[in-house]
């Protein structure tokens, strides 16, 4: 289970943009990255072509490109990082009992509500 999603409020803890807060556009599991807005950006050049109503597209872009997931770290309610952990809840649904994970933040031994 990954301890970022999207719509996440992150900050850049490595890496050129380091100390830059954005939010998650989205999360790539697989290869453990994530695209931050506002953050990693570079230029894409695109090739020019014409749209059905006949104006100008391409040229050179500026995107965000994906960054690892070691380099973020989740934003808590005082607009710092903080680490990530899931607690185990045992939660009552139509007179069923279930056990559901929950992301908690931690900082300094204390876990702090996201």
């Amino acid at each position: 289970m990954a301890k970022i999603k999207k719509d996440d409020l992150v900050q850049v803890i490595a890496g050129r943009d380091k100390g830059l807060q954005g939010r998650v556009l989205s999360v790539d599991t697989e290869k453990n990255r994530v695209v931050v807005e506002g953050v990693q950006r570079v230029k894409k050049h695109v090739k020019v072509g014409q749209s059905g109503r006949g104006a100008k597209t391409g040229g050179i872009e500026t995107v965000e490109a994906p960054i690892h997931i070691s380099n973020v770290a989740l934003v808590g309610p005082d607009k710092k990082p903080i680490r990530v952990g899931h607690r185990e809840v045992e939660v009552e649904r139509d007179g069923r009992k279930k056990l559901v994970r929950e992301r908690i933040g931690r900082r300094g031994g204390k876990e702090i509500e996201l």
